[in-house]
């Protein structure tokens, strides 16, 4: 998916859950029409509001970084995305 990054799970992102409200990291230059069209295309999700907001850069000794900005995405009633969860691999013993 061109311009959104990776899902985030923090504490107030999990709250958020519960409002059917999804967080995202995008790309600084993607437009919420873009990220948009992209949630629903992937996930096959309506979006009903969407809210942006940069975060804070980190100060490095070049100067301020931010390669990203944050993305509150609230779908319609009756969707849902599926959790994010990597496969768990069992180690089996050969004995």
């Amino acid at each position: 998916m061109d311009g959104i990054k990776y899902a985030v799970f923090t504490h107030k992102s999990r709250r958020l859950l519960g409002k059917n409200q999804y967080t995202f990291n995008v790309e600084l230059g993607s437009t919420k029409t873009e990220i948009k069209y992209w949630v629903e295309l992937f996930f096959g999700v309506k979006v009903i509001a969407m809210n942006s907001h940069r975060l804070p850069g980190k100060v490095r000794r070049e100067g301020p970084s931010l390669h990203y900005r944050r993305m509150i995405i609230t779908l319609g009633p009756g969707y849902s995305i599926p959790p994010f969860r990597k496969k768990r691999t069992s180690i089996q013993k050969n004995t």
